[in-house]
């Protein structure tokens, strides 16, 4: 597969925060990343390239240089596996009016409206009873064909509806899954999860399940160079890290990857950027090489973090919302994220470094900054640079539609992303 159809690829498995940790495994493994586990003592060589999942969602990847010696610095490029949307409650079976239906939360800032009308499915993990009560088996789901639908309201009903509505989680937003009868009553959700795994329903104890948009990735416009597809947020950057992480490295120091979970909900978990773990597994690789946590904090100085996240592409039907000089058109390179209240991460030294990677290499790229009245969003950038103070630039792919359940992104955007990242790792 070629660098396109790699991406297209994880798209399309990518259906949960889980299925992206398993995808990204699979092609690591292939690249010849050996997977190790925190409770091991490791044996770590020059020249190896090694993996960690951590609580099934969070993924971390990295190279050891050649030739790396004491005071090396490190590299690290996070994203994060998680998408906005819906998640499944327990006893989420509802009858309502002859129709089956699923009781749902959101999970994180989706485009509400977005998500009705549309075929989707449900991915996620789901937890079995075992005969050791502090190991329960967990499996992987993906029902992968479309199994509901959160209907809109007719326009005859509601003719002021293209003026706006207020659509509740709780009560518009309530998918369907089928029609009540004898043989599909309000248990065949899970009797469905059961079926699919083959495990009686009994032993079906929680599940962690994400309802998804089944819509494929494709290309658009006149000469193909926009892509629309759900889940470009932030599956773009975590191919593009997988790009970087498998292809040239240097021969000194460490290159890592991460694959945070749970960024759209505030990264504050126990596999989230607001953790303590990269810090835990800086120390646990140093420590395999021979050397101690001193030897971490020494290489602070001379250390990059490169946060990986979408940014915002100027959309022309809402000039008004974007800055009036540093908004960027698709098409023209990935951007560069910048906000003095640090909601992105900017350090002036540290981009000075990406600017002139990007010089050095060709590669092309913009600035963003937010229009001055409104917040915009956040990154792992901030969170992660407080747990490790190290050099730290929030940098992506803009994307119309942010947050949608499908959004559009420039192709020639990915590409530069892409180089870039290759060219961090390998200079």
């Amino acid at each position: 597969m070629n660098q396109t159809d790699r991406l297209f690829h994880l798209l399309e498995t990518a259906t949960s925060r889980f299925h992206t940790v398993k995808a990204v495994e699979e092609e690591l493994r292939e690249n010849g990343f050996e997977r190790l586990y925190l409770k091991d003592k490791w044996e770590l060589e020059k020249g190896g390239k090694y993996m960690v999942i951590h609580h099934g969602s969070t993924l971390f990847a990295f190279t050891v240089g050649q030739d790396f010696k004491r005071g090396d610095s490190f590299r690290i490029a996070a994203s994060h596996g998680d998408f906005p949307g819906f998640q499944i409650k327990p006893n989420a079976g509802l009858e309502n009016g002859g129709y089956l239906q699923l009781n749902t939360e959101g999970y994180g800032g989706a485009i509400l409206s977005t998500w009705m009308d549309r075929p989707l499915s449900v991915a996620g993990r789901v937890v079995l009873k075992s005969d050791d009560v502090f190991k329960p088996e967990v499996r992987l789901l993906d029902m992968k064909k479309p199994v509901l639908i959160i209907p809109n309201l007719a326009i005859h009903f509601n003719r002021e509806m293209n003026k706006g509505v207020e659509l509740r989680k709780q009560v518009e937003m309530i998918p369907i899954y089928g029609t009540a009868s004898e043989k599909l009553t309000k248990d065949a959700f899970v009797e469905a999860i059961a079926k699919a795994l083959d495990v009686a329903k009994e032993d079906i104890l929680d599940y962690e399940l994400m309802i998804y948009n089944t819509d494929k990735p494709s290309f658009v416009g006149l000469e193909d160079e926009f892509v629309s597809s759900p889940r470009l947020d932030n599956l773009t950057s975590t191919q593009a890290l997988i790009e970087g992480i498998t292809a040239e490295q240097r021969t000194r120091g460490i290159n890592m990857m991460i694959v945070f979970d749970h960024e759209e909900v505030g990264s504050r978990s126990k596999q989230g950027a607001a953790s303590t773990l990269v810090a835990t597994y800086l120390e646990k690789i140093y420590a395999s090489l021979g050397f101690d946590r001193h030897d971490v904090t020494n290489a602070m100085e001379e250390s990059l973090f490169m946060s990986v996240d979408v940014s915002h592409a100027f959309n022309p039907n809402y000039a008004v919302k974007y800055d009036i000089s540093n908004r960027h058109v698709m098409n023209k390179g990935f951007a560069i994220k910048e906000a003095s209240s640090q909601s992105y991460a900017t350090d002036s030294e540290a981009i000075a470094i990406v600017q002139q990677i990007c010089e050095k290499e060709g590669i092309a790229y913009q600035k963003f900054v937010n229009h001055s009245d409104s917040a915009g969003g956040g990154t792992i950038g901030a969170i992660s640079s407080a747990m490790l103070p190290i050099r730290t630039v929030d940098i992506g792919v803009p994307l119309f539609a942010m947050h949608s359940s499908r959004e559009t992104m420039g192709v020639k955007d990915y590409e530069s992303l892409v180089d870039y990242i290759k060219a961090y790792y390998r200079l």
